[in-house]
């Protein structure tokens, strides 16, 4: 990635090899249109593959490794392709968590490519192509623009899925399933139990027990593991202990990290340490 924030392309091919299997040190979305290709994304210890579909969504955090494996090179290959650094996530965090929906399901639940309907497919696509325009202009207030369309098109991604995943549930509940997830978020590095959320909340822990595992199929104590490996991940990785970042991140021992990070890396914490880190260990 050449731009320090994002970038974004359209690419169509013909006769398109096949690369090896990458990752990159940002975010990656990529918007399927035509071509006949299986996806494979290797993570959590397994390998993810997905024959594409016109209309399908990826979104690959940094570190995943993944490539489009060609089927037919002699198909048109057509596609969208946006990149976003981590320091540009992070700003928009700031902005709002809303952003951040699809990054949290990928990192936490490592759920990557989604189907969008025709109608959500082109509400994408035109935010896609309404950037890429920008990006190409030098009119007055291109700058300020560029950052509306950023933020529009990513906006636009997370609510399509969003309304697509919740089209059962009220507004009331979405509201609140989103500040549980806010307020996670905001306090990994504090005790996190189902009782204290419910009292934060004014709700009963059976209903929020519920909540969770309707929406997400996994409970709020396996969610808060799952983010609370992310964070000691990504803290490893950018040169702190692994004693310090479990011990900060809430993990009453080494034994039972361990195991945790095991089972959702498919490699011990030093293991991941050496063959992605940078920066010197504290």
């Amino acid at each position: 990635m050449v731009s320090s924030d994002f970038e974004v392309f359209y690419y169509s091919d013909k006769n398109f090899r096949t690369l090896s299997p990458h990752a990159h040190d940002y975010y990656e979305c990529y918007l399927f249109i035509e071509g006949d290709i299986t996806m494979e994304i290797f993570a959590g210890g397994t390998v993810q593959k997905q024959k594409m579909s016109p209309g399908d969504l990826m979104l690959v955090p940094p570190g995943i490794m993944h490539h489009a494996v060609m089927d037919d090179p002699s198909r048109n290959y057509r596609r969208f392709v946006f990149w976003i650094s981590k320091d540009c996530c992070e700003s928009l965090t700031q902005e709002s968590i809303d952003y951040m929906y699809l990054i949290q399901k990928a990192e936490a639940f490592h759920k990557y490519i989604y189907h969008l309907p025709p109608a959500q497919f082109h509400q994408v696509e035109s935010r896609f192509l309404r950037l890429l325009e920008e990006i190409s202009s030098e009119r007055y207030g291109s700058g300020a623009a560029r950052h509306l369309c950023l933020c529009d098109l990513i906006l636009t991604i997370n609510r399509v899925i969003y309304d697509e995943e919740h089209k059962e549930s009220g507004p009331d509940e979405l509201s609140l399933f989103q500040n549980i997830l806010s307020y996670v978020e905001s306090n990994l590095e504090d005790v996190l139990s189902l009782e204290d959320i419910a009292g934060k909340f004014y709700v009963s822990k059976y209903y929020v027990a519920h909540l969770f595992k309707d929406t997400l199929g996994i409970s709020l104590h396996q969610y808060i593991i799952k983010k609370r490996l992310d964070e000691c991940r990504n803290a490893i990785i950018n040169g702190e202990s692994i004693t310090s970042s479990y011990e900060r991140f809430g993990f009453r021992d080494y034994s039972s990290f361990f195991k945790a990070f095991r089972k959702e890396y498919g490699m011990s914490p030093k293991e991941y340490q050496n063959l992605y880190g940078h920066g010197p260990v504290q």
